[in-house]
């Protein structure tokens, strides 16, 4: 019902400016997608494209409240619990390596519904793992599966938008799928009560079927057949060297990482600082993050309403701001509040902020010098991206004590490298 509700829903505005190379206008023949409700340039599409990229978030949120009692049921170390969290996001970073080239190739549509495939059987797998040690394996194939949904989706923007319009559709989508990473950990909280740690998977195993099928019958494809460019693991890499080679791709995909990073730091040390430290329940916990999800909502929100009168650079700054002053603020509340979960929450909330302004800008500004490449240039920065996380957040959980003191160092660090970054490259960010 609700799904055909939203397949309703009226056109939305589009400005994206003419492309002979990408199907982004009103005008691009009928014939090239499906003879189904779903076309371009309408916000049913952006919403289902929300959708299929929120499932990234559920698949850490909603079980996040659910790791110390997996530690205990399984008799497994902080650390070890914590690889079902960094072994998803290494699965996430190899395999997506992969999807941009072959949706370059093969057509964003059929990738996106491989990937949905893997996450299904993955998320099965994970809900009948008998020790710690199968559930880190399904959760290397989940985020192998994870992957291919958000990085196909990231390509489709780019084949139908640019510039400022680009950054204001990521926006608007971050919008959307921040619902997820509100509700996901408030109704894992419950199902860890209820019923257990499995019964987070079987709510992400009927969402992806309610996906997939949705991908299967209601979604266009977005590449023309004549910009499908041939492909072989020479021309993957060849591809790489392109992209990294453009001086302003890295610098707003190290802006990425860096506020990426940060959220991943909290999601991955927030259980067990906040349960077993300060002593929240699950559902406790679960109010609590998703108050700081909210945060992020609101930042992506304001920031699809400032971008198209600040720009990509300008909204950025906005968020870039909030990392340094969250982490500033989170430092001395732990000085000075020592024991009390508000002084971790309310810089939280700030650096929540500007992870919704900086990532789904500094994707789109990323990505912008690379309309033939956009399947390349997604898939190598969400590898450096999820690397990046995966290996901060197993460095924080080994750190990770009685104390929330190598999560704020973390988060102190990474605000302070973003601001450095930022106003170090003004030069390069201003090359077109």
């Amino acid at each position: 019902m609700a799904i055909g509700m939203v397949l309703q829903l009226v056109p939305s505005t589009c400005h994206a400016r003419a492309s002979k190379a990408r199907p982004c206008l009103p005008g691009f023949p009928r014939e090239k997608f499906l003879p189904l409700p779903l076309k371009p340039n309408t916000f049913a599409l952006t919403f289902v494209l929300a959708l299929m990229t929120a499932m990234g978030p559920i698949a850490t949120d909603i079980y996040v409240p659910s790791l110390p009692q997996l530690a205990q049921e399984f008799g497994a170390s902080t650390t070890k619990v914590q690889w079902t969290l960094s072994g998803y996001l290494m699965g996430y970073a190899v395999s997506q390596i992969f999807y941009g080239p072959l949706s370059d190739k093969l057509g964003r549509r059929p990738l996106l519904i491989a990937g949905f495939a893997i996450f299904l059987i993955a998320t099965f797998a994970s809900m009948m793992a008998t020790s710690i040690e199968m559930l880190i394996l399904a959760r290397i194939l989940q985020g192998a599966g994870g992957a291919g949904p958000i990085i196909v989706v990231r390509a489709i923007v780019r084949d139908l938008y640019e510039g400022p319009r680009a950054g204001q559709q990521m926006s608007v989508m971050s919008s959307i799928m921040g619902v997820a990473p509100i509700v996901a950990p408030l109704i894992g909280g419950i199902l860890a009560i209820w019923f257990g740690w499995r019964a987070s998977f079987v709510a992400m195993f009927a969402i992806v079927v309610v996906l997939i099928t949705i991908a299967i019958l209601f979604l266009p494809e977005t590449l023309r057949r004549t910009d499908k460019a041939p492909l072989s693991l020479g021309e993957i890499f060849r591809s790489f060297r392109v992209v990294f080679a453009n001086p302003r791709w890295r610098v707003y995909g190290a802006l990425n990482c860096l506020g990426h990073t940060g959220l991943f730091a909290f999601i991955t040390a927030s259980p067990f600082i906040l349960q077993t430290i300060y002593g929240l329940t699950p559902l406790q916990f679960g109010v609590f993050f998703s108050i700081c999800s909210m945060a992020f909502v609101g930042g992506a929100w304001i920031g699809s309403r400032l971008v198209m009168r600040r720009g990509l650079d300008g909204t950025i700054a906005i968020g870039v701001a909030c990392f340094l002053v969250g982490g500033i603020l989170q430092a001395l509340g732990l000085f000075l509040f020592p024991r009390e979960p508000i002084a971790l929450l309310i810089p939280e909330m700030i650096y929540f902020a500007g992870v919704g302004f900086v990532v789904p800008h500094s994707i789109a500004a990323a990505l912008s010098p690379f309309p033939e490449r956009a399947g390349a240039a997604t898939s190598l920065q969400g590898f450096l991206q999820m690397m990046f996380s995966a290996c901060v957040g197993l460095g924080v959980s080994t750190l990770l004590g009685s104390s929330a003191v190598p999560l704020v160092a973390v988060t102190v660090l990474l605000g302070t490298s973003a601001a450095i970054l930022f106003v170090a490259s003004a030069r390069i960010r201003r090359r077109r």
